[in-house]
């Protein structure tokens, strides 16, 4: 039985483009996109979803008191719409523990970042890349993680090195992660979970064959 995935987005949903179009290539084995959830009605991602015949739902953050309130919206919505995976691709909402504990070892996060590095509160979007090179690093990337209570904290999944060249700007070293890291790793990592290959084991994810 194919796996159910479901997509958070807030903004452009570069991300979920991406796993559209591995979808049309018929790189994500074993699971399909049924559901794109954004947390606001003007994310251009819901566009992206429409396109692609994939159903939109919004939870705006604005529309409950808490962040609370709509994580547990969130987790109820997502138990209707019978979803196995959870994939936050730019959702930039703070949800609580809720989620986790309803999903545990089954959301997967991109992280614009190689983990532990430019991570945790605070360190999203452009501002990922400004403190890479305010730091001076030769090297950035990206990381595909599970998501846990803390923020960035949960086991690495996949990795990609990228280069940061001479005279980059947070735009343009953004542009080359996305291109050469996040839009390969994420569909891949779905993939691998769609497949039941992916194994925790504390901090550790094996890949299984």
């Amino acid at each position: 039985m194919a796996k159910k995935i479901a997509v958070l987005v807030s903004g452009g949903g570069t991300n979920l483009q991406a796993l559209i179009d591995a979808q049309n290539r018929g790189e994500i084995v074993g699971g399909s996109i049924t559901a794109v959830i954004a947390s606001s009605p003007d994310a251009y991602a819901l566009e992206r979803a429409a396109k692609a015949g994939i159903p939109g739902f919004v939870l705006a953050r604005r529309d409950f008191p808490s962040a609370r309130a709509m994580t547990v919206a969130l987790v109820e919505k997502l138990r209707s719409l019978e979803i196995d995976l959870v994939v936050m691709a730019g959702f930039m909402v703070i949800v609580t523990e809720e989620l986790c504990q309803a999903y545990r070892n089954a959301i997967l996060n991109i992280h614009p970042a190689l983990i532990p590095s430019f991570c945790g509160r605070g360190a999203y979007g452009l501002h990922v890349h400004e403190q890479a090179l305010a730091y001076g690093v030769k090297v950035t990337g990206a990381t595909v993680h599970f998501v846990t209570e803390e923020p960035d904290a949960g086991p690495v999944v996949l990795q990609k090195a990228v280069e940061v060249r001479e005279g980059d700007t947070p735009e343009v070293l953004q542009r080359r992660v996305m291109e050469q890291a996040e839009w390969k790793l994420l569909p891949r990592a779905v993939s691998l979970f769609c497949q039941d290959r992916l194994q925790v084991e504390g901090r550790i994810v094996h890949i299984l064959p």
